[in-house]
């Protein structure tokens, strides 16, 4: 059965014009110029009009947090309801970050047990990244069959947090990641900086929420993002990749990177430092809500950092999606912001916001979106073209977008298992009226209609970066 897309207007990362979409078997048969006349292979085809409506690819976020353990607290949305938030919010891929494992273990011990969280229950197509705790020779090696035999072709590792690694074994890392062609992201904080201010905040009882942000300074991430770079130059120019970045600080020490020529590197941010600022933890119990590792920012990061969208320095947008409930979890740290668990739901709402307030606001164009939401994302985790793109032989994942309807973000319209958004009440222009995953609807006007399971672990090839 054949299904076309018809009349709408077509748009890549490059270019927009009207056209027709035909599918078939779950791939893009063609992608042509929009004809009234009738095309023998449309034939006998489903036919869904697209007229006055952008037709986008799926989009892919390779930055989410399903079913995480993070010590403290597990996240509320598991494989199941943090998919069907990501196809509503018109994401038809996911390539999801592994929690720790226990203290020692190998890092296939985690490869295993994500198969067992998300196999038979996402509903868009996934895949991992794979996460190092500790170095030694078998992990390498380990690392390297894993990216062979799973198609897990990145690792992340920690510059914070309890199982960082210090700048030898990231050398290590780094190393064999450029002999093998693997892509390590990282966390980039300042551990030093981070864990005396926590300490001696706590100490002093400066534990209310607003004293979050101030925990996690600009040059944290700025120094870690530097040194990170410098590390992987010195390393063969290993291929790296910068999540969450925040400030316009940590956005400085890319830029000296490209203008010094290194290459092999790209940088992600995500919504919440485009959209939401640091004033929010000044109220000490709505606050909680944003607790999150970067913090929010100041206006001037998010000013310096729509800009570099706008300039092309930046290749995705994510979400790190690591939702928890506020009516509960979020209480952890009701009397001490470094007990809270950290991060907020957002894999429905990065499409719907980068459309409402970066294109209808004039910040970024509408291929720019599709560049850092769909196209880049792909490359980067090593999924294009089958992924990220509306090309003929891609796998046939299309959002259909009403650029005109208006609506409000609520809670109640979201659709994972969290029990607040950060950007409730926000006034959004633009809806996503259809999701497709690989030929089948399984979005229809804000209702999820598709079937637990559905979604295909993907093997990835080798990143654009690499």
């Amino acid at each position: 059965m054949r299904t076309l897309v018809s009349g709408g207007t077509i748009v890549t990362d490059e270019q927009m014009f009207k056209g027709d979409v035909l599918l078939e078997d779950g791939k893009i048969l063609k992608v042509t110029e929009h004809t009234p006349e009738q095309d023998p292979e449309t034939e006998g085809a489903e036919v869904i009009d697209a007229e006055g409506r952008y037709v986008l690819p799926g989009a892919v976020d390779i930055h989410t947090h399903m079913d995480l353990d993070v010590g403290i607290a597990r996240v509320i949305d598991d494989f199941y309801d943090g998919t069907v938030a990501a196809a509503c919010g018109g994401t038809t891929t996911i390539v999801d970050h592994m929690a720790f494992g226990p203290k020692g273990c190998s890092p296939w011990h985690q490869v295993k047990e994500y198969h067992r969280l998300a196999d038979g229950k996402a509903v868009v197509d996934y895949g991992f990244h794979g996460v190092l705790q500790h170095v030694n020779e078998e992990v390498l090696e380990d690392m390297v069959q894993i990216a062979k035999e799973e198609g897990i072709t990145s690792f992340k590792v920690y510059m914070t947090y309890d199982y960082m690694l210090n700048d030898l074994d990231l050398m290590k890392v780094l190393k064999k990641a450029a002999q093998e062609r693997i892509l390590i992201a990282s966390h980039c904080e300042n551990h030093g900086i981070v864990t005396y201010n926590r300490e001696r905040f706590v100490r002093e009882g400066k534990t209310q929420t607003r004293w979050h942000p101030v925990s996690r300074p600009a040059e944290a991430e700025a120094e870690a993002v530097s040194r990170f770079l410098y590390l992987a130059q010195a390393a063969d120019e290993a291929p790296v990749y910068i999540v969450h970045l925040s400030t316009r600080k940590g956005l400085e020490e890319v830029r000296k990177a490209r203008s010094a020529g290194q290459k092999h590197f790209g940088a992600e941010t995500c919504p919440q430092y485009l959209l939401l600022d640091e004033s929010l933890y000044d109220d000490p119990k709505e606050g909680l809500k944003a607790i999150m590792a970067p913090p929010l920012r100041k206006q001037t990061d998010r000013d310096a950092i729509w800009k570099a969208l706008a300039d092309n320095e930046l290749d995705t947008v994510a979400t790190d999606h690591c939702p928890f409930t506020f009516a509960r979890q979020k209480q952890q740290g009701a009397q001490d912001f470094t007990k809270c668990p950290s991060g907020a739901p957002g894999v429905e709402e990065r499409l719907s916001l980068l459309y409402s307030e970066g294109v209808v606001k004039g910040r970024i164009s509408l291929p720019q979106m599709v560049k850092y939401a769909c196209t880049n994302p792909a490359r980067i985790a090593g999924l294009y073209p089958q992924k990220g793109c509306l090309k003929a032989g891609a796998d046939a994942d299309l959002v259909i977008l009403d650029p005109e309807k208006e609506w409000i973000l609520t809670t109640q319209k979201m659709h994972g298992a969290s029990d607040y958004s950060c950007y409730e009440g926000m006034k959004m222009k633009g809806a996503i009226e259809r999701v497709i995953l690989r030929g089948k609807t399984i979005v229809k006007d804000g209702t999820f209609i598709g079937e637990r399971g559905e979604g295909q672990y993907l093997h990835r090839g080798t990143s654009s970066l690499a």
